[in-house]
């Protein structure tokens, strides 16, 4: 059995092709894999704070030094990240905003990407500690961007995933929403050929 992460980033909840591939993913999935465990956490039913003073005195202060604030936002972080430890597949849901990733899911990424937890230090560098994870990306963007200057999001994603030794990473595009009629039908319709794949 494996252990399913979904990390849901778009603002809206109706109409959001983001989530409507992520819906395709876990049908498909749970159709191949029944037994597996699937997560889901919305960041935008729940969002995570950005990253503030108190987070950082929660994660770099001893525990006796610490206040209430800074003891919530560690517990946060926590939970957060233990929930990504636990996983063996993370999916991200993310919609273009701004030729990025959305906020919400920045945050998220502050609040798991941890010297010492998901990642250390060493003479040689960096060196990432949850190898051995599958993740797959699934985004909508309103125009064509992929391979181009201006996409933001997967370049990013790749690196950050990298960095805490997740190499083994599908992005999965749904372009062209913005632009109608033949591009929107052609996008959804590679997108969901690549989840078919996928499971």
């Amino acid at each position: 059995m494996s252990r399913v992460l979904i990390i849901e980033s778009s603002a809206r909840q109706q109409g959001s092709v983001s989530r409507q591939l992520t819906q395709t993913f876990i049908q498909q999935w749970q159709a191949a894999h029944p037994a597996d465990q699937i997560t889901v956490r919305d960041l935008a039913a729940q969002p995570v704070p950005h990253l503030d003073a108190d987070l950082l005195g929660g994660w770099m202060k001893p525990a006796e030094q610490r206040n209430d604030s800074e003891q919530a936002s560690l517990q946060r972080s926590n939970e957060l990240t233990d929930e990504l430890l636990a996983a063996d597949v993370l999916v991200l849901a993310a919609p273009m905003y701004n030729f990025a990733i959305p906020s919400t899911l920045k945050a998220w990424l502050d609040h798991v990407l941890r010297a010492g937890v998901t990642f250390k230090y060493t003479e040689t560098g960096p060196q990432g500690l949850l190898t051995g994870k599958r993740a797959y990306v699934l985004t909508a963007r309103g125009g064509i961007y992929a391979g181009s200057s201006a996409d933001h999001q997967e370049p990013y994603l790749r690196q950050v995933m990298g960095f805490v030794g997740i190499h083994d990473v599908q992005f999965i595009h749904a372009e062209g929403m913005n632009l109608g009629g033949d591009f929107q039908e052609k996008g959804l319709n590679q997108a969901n050929a690549k989840l078919a794949s996928v499971a």
